[in-house]
């Protein structure tokens, strides 16, 4: 299931992400205490809930996400997917 979402995501983001704000960017998936997937894009200069959307499309099931300051001119991009859903 875990390796389905990285599949969907390596092929539909550059679709979604016209401006290439997470297309290209660090990005680390870790499992958190077998709870949850987290998929974290780091270095991104600026994002818009469209692009939220299209990435939480790809991953194809209820998920959550959030955006924090990483430093003054770039945020981190947090997706949380539950994998008791």
């Amino acid at each position: 299931r875990l390796s389905e979402i990285q599949k969907r995501l390596a092929a539909g983001l550059e679709r979604i992400d016209p401006h290439h704000r997470l297309v290209g960017r660090p990005v680390r998936y870790r499992v958190i205490a077998g709870q949850a997937f987290e998929i974290t894009y780091r270095d991104v200069g600026r994002i818009e809930e469209a692009e939220l959307l299209g990435v939480k499309k790809l991953i194809g099931q209820p998920c959550s996400w959030s955006v924090t300051p990483q430093t003054a001119e770039t945020l981190t991009v947090r997706f949380v997917v539950p994998l008791n859903s």
